[in-house]
């Protein structure tokens, strides 16, 4: 395999201390679009590597993987010149900017920076010598390079499909003012560069080594002045694309939507005044990212402590193709956080009563399941820390333990009023009324959010629960009260808040308690999120259910991996619906059974089977075990990637792919007939990121392969027979 940088000397070891650009090795660029021998990272493993370098006679410093290379000059004051997609050479930086930007006591500061560029449409490298560095700003000092630590501490306790953190460097810049009532603030800004994926990492600390107290009101912690994602003459910001070719992704992010795009509360696009030779005549075009919580910080930060921002994650895309941009995303979640990996099988159970969870737990155990959910409407409180309590369910998890089954529960945070002294208070009436995401909600800093914490850390800790299903964790709600002990008043109410809900996720994955919760928590710590159902479907018929949990798939896949996302199934009543709605009596039932948990299985994806048993009858035991039996033998590739072939629309066939270059099955393919008559069909199943270019073996089910030959768009067709309102499955290798 061909490499892409000569390396001078290794750099895995921490550098105590500042070190010179002279003992960096010297970069050399490969150009991948004009290399054609250059692999695909996302079907190639293990051949892109992370290090810092010099450059420039030593004026530069940059960080690359061969897959991009952000580039720093350093003198007069630090700035990035260079971003770069080396797939495609696509450059991200057309303005020079500041590296970010703090409001400290209602003052604005930049760090690093350069200026004196005329022309803003582009950055020639000749001018970059000739820029001057402003006095008033945080002026770069020194760097470190460090070895990679995971920001999430993780414990793998279930299977999973990777549990590696990744690997990687880290680069420290540091960063210090010569104003006066800057004295003793020392500012570093991170830049962590992962191995085989085109992402950094970027986020700043603050370290106060003054005698005085300084109120952190912002944090920006990237400004990235970015070519036009498209040429308006006229229009508004809110109306014209914004860059498509950096996806950008920060651990700032909630409010239930269970889409990382619509619950990202920090990524802003912006104007840009100074490029006056843009061609929106009112210089409205969107190209300046920015980077901070909408809402500010409001942190007082006390002398000799530090404060630490949110951390953007950057990944530079090379294509506008959603499958292809899809499959990058999933690549960054399941590589950056290999906790989301994890992908328990799991039973919602109606019941706390101990013959019950027991007579469950053992179904369990016979058929395959490796976790009981003791499920909403259970009767579990896990709020309730006496020792009681915890020693009732300690004895159930004692049970499942000794069974080899995990046990875990249900928790309820928002949505609910708790009193007038602990709920958020509405900033506009002062009251604590109606002004909260979900009407009511306690706030997680008040005296009653702190001890909700405690008890479910207490009750987690003594009962040795192995999950928590948390409803409504903290939305984002704001609190104007200045009486809450965990805040000082509504300026920081929120930042306190998501700082407590984000320690409690991290607090859990050190443990190995797994976490499925409704917000968009996965950069600190939670496993899954809902899929993307609604809930009173639920009640509809089977029939409905099962092409509608097929379009849940299908739509919900496209950006998370499987084992990122729930699904539902309603062994019992849920919602309203009559019997046409559930599967209990589940003997009578096992047609669709049986489909429902192909549907979710087959896609690699858990659903909630909720309700007070996994079967009824001895044929029904077998349905079951047949089917976690199957999954099982095939999860590593059920758990990969999902190619999406066609979206279920009840009038034809419907079906995914999953696809893994580096297993022995390559591919999984899974198809739907939802009519009343078998048919038969050819399909073109696009092969390109099995990793197979010439010809690929094909099975029916467990039938004898046959070879196929892939035509030069890496597809091979193929005539299949589906059953009548039924499935049928394919093995390529």
């Amino acid at each position: 395999m061909k490499t892409f940088f000569l390396y001078f000397f290794s750099l895995n070891i921490i550098f105590a201390q500042s070190i010179k650009i002279s003992q960096l090795p010297i970069y050399q660029e490969i150009n991948q679009k004009e290399d054609k021998s250059s692999p695909d990272w996302l079907i190639t493993k293990n051949n892109f590597f992370a290090d810092i370098y010099q450059t420039n006679g030593g004026k530069d410093i940059v960080m690359s993987n061969g897959l991009l290379k952000r580039q720093i000059h350093l003198s007069p004051n630090a700035a990035t010149v260079d971003f770069k997609n080396l797939r495609t050479n696509e450059q991200f930086v057309r303005s020079i900017r500041p590296e970010a930007r703090i409001v400290l006591n209602g003052k604005t500061y930049n760090i690093g920076g350069l200026y004196g560029q005329k022309e803003h449409a582009y950055l020639l490298t000749e001018w970059i010598d000739k820029l001057q560095a402003n006095d008033i700003d945080f002026q770069y000092k020194s760097l470190k390079i460090n070895t990679l630590t995971p920001h999430v501490n993780f414990k793998s306790n279930n299977w999973a499909s990777n549990t590696q953190n990744p690997k990687g460097i880290e680069l420290e810049l540091i960063f210090e003012s010569s104003l006066p009532e800057l004295k003793g603030v020392l500012v570093a800004i991170h830049y962590e560069v992962f191995d085989n994926i085109p992402t950094i990492c970027k986020w700043v600390s603050v370290e106060n080594n003054s005698d005085k107290s300084l109120k952190i009101n912002q944090l920006v912690n990237e400004i990235l002045a970015t070519p036009e994602e498209e040429s308006a003459v006229v229009g508004s910001p809110e109306q014209m694309k914004k860059p498509q070719r950096i996806y950008i992704e920060n651990n700032y992010a909630f409010n239930n939507a269970m889409r990382y795009e619509l619950s990202d509360q920090a990524t802003h696009w912006k104007v840009d005044s100074s490029y006056t030779s843009q061609v929106n005549y009112n210089y409205q075009t969107p190209c300046v990212l920015e980077v901070y919580p909408s809402f500010g910080i409001g942190f007082e930060l006390l002398p000799k402590q530090s404060y630490k921002s949110i951390r953007s994650y950057e990944l530079l895309l090379d294509s506008y193709d959603r499958e292809r941009n899809g499959l990058a995303r999933r690549r960054m979640y399941a590589t950056l956080f290999p906790y989301t990996t994890q992908n328990p099988i799991f039973m919602h159970l109606v019941s706390t009563d101990p013959v019950k969870v027991k007579a469950t737990i053992d179904q369990c155990a016979e058929t395959g399941y490796e976790m009981v959910i003791l499920s909403f409407g259970s009767g579990l409180n896990m709020e309730d820390a006496s020792s009681s309590n915890i020693q009732k369910y300690k004895e159930l998890a004692d049970y499942a333990h000794s069974k080899g089954i995990k046990l875990g529960g249900y928790s309820l945070f928002s949505s609910r009023r708790i009193d007038d002294e602990n709920d958020v208070i509405d900033p506009k009436t002062g009251l604590p009324d109606k002004g909260a995401f979900f009407g009511n909600a306690p706030c997680l800093a008040s005296r009653w959010g702190i001890e909700y914490l405690q008890n479910l850390r207490k009750f987690i800790s003594e009962t040795g629960f192995d999950l928590l299903e948390h409803d409504g964790p903290y939305p984002g709600d704001v609190c104007a009260s200045t009486t809450h002990p965990g805040h000082k008043g509504l300026e920081d109410s929120q930042w306190q808040q998501m700082e407590m809900q984000k320690g409690f996720y991290r607090w859990l994955n050190e443990r190995g308690v797994y976490i499925n919760a409704p917000d968009w928590y996965f950069l600190d710590g939670s496993h899954k999120i809902g899929l993307g159902y609604r809930e009173v479907n639920f009640s509809l018929s089977r029939e409905q259910q099962k092409i509608l949990n097929r379009q849940n798939i299908f739509d919900g896949t496209w950006e998370k991996t499987p084992s990122m996302s729930w699904g539902f199934v309603p062994l019992t009543k849920y919602q309203g619906g009559g019997a046409e709605a559930v599967l209990e009596p589940l003997s009578e039932h096992l047609k669709d059974y049986e489909q429902l948990m192909v549907q979710y299985y087959g896609a690699g994806v858990q659903a909630c089977y909720r309700g007070p048993r996994l079967y009824d009858t001895e044929e029904t035991k077998q349905i079951v075990k047949k089917t976690i039996d199957w999954y099982k033998k095939y999860r590593q590739i059920l758990n990969s990637d999902i190619v999406h072939l066609r979206r279920p629309d009840g009038r034809d066939w419907d079906g995914i792919m999953h696809v893994n270059p580096n297993l022995k099955e390559k591919g999984f393919v899974i198809l739907y007939n939802p009519l009343k008559e078998v048919i038969t069909r050819k399909i073109s199943l696009p092969l390109y990121y099995t990793g197979l270019s010439d010809k690929v073996l094909i099975r029916e089910k467990e039938g004898k392969s046959k070879s196929y030959v892939l035509n030069r768009t890496y597809e091979a067709e193929i005539e299949v027979k589906i059953p009548a309102e039924g499935f049928s499955w394919l093995v390529l290798e």
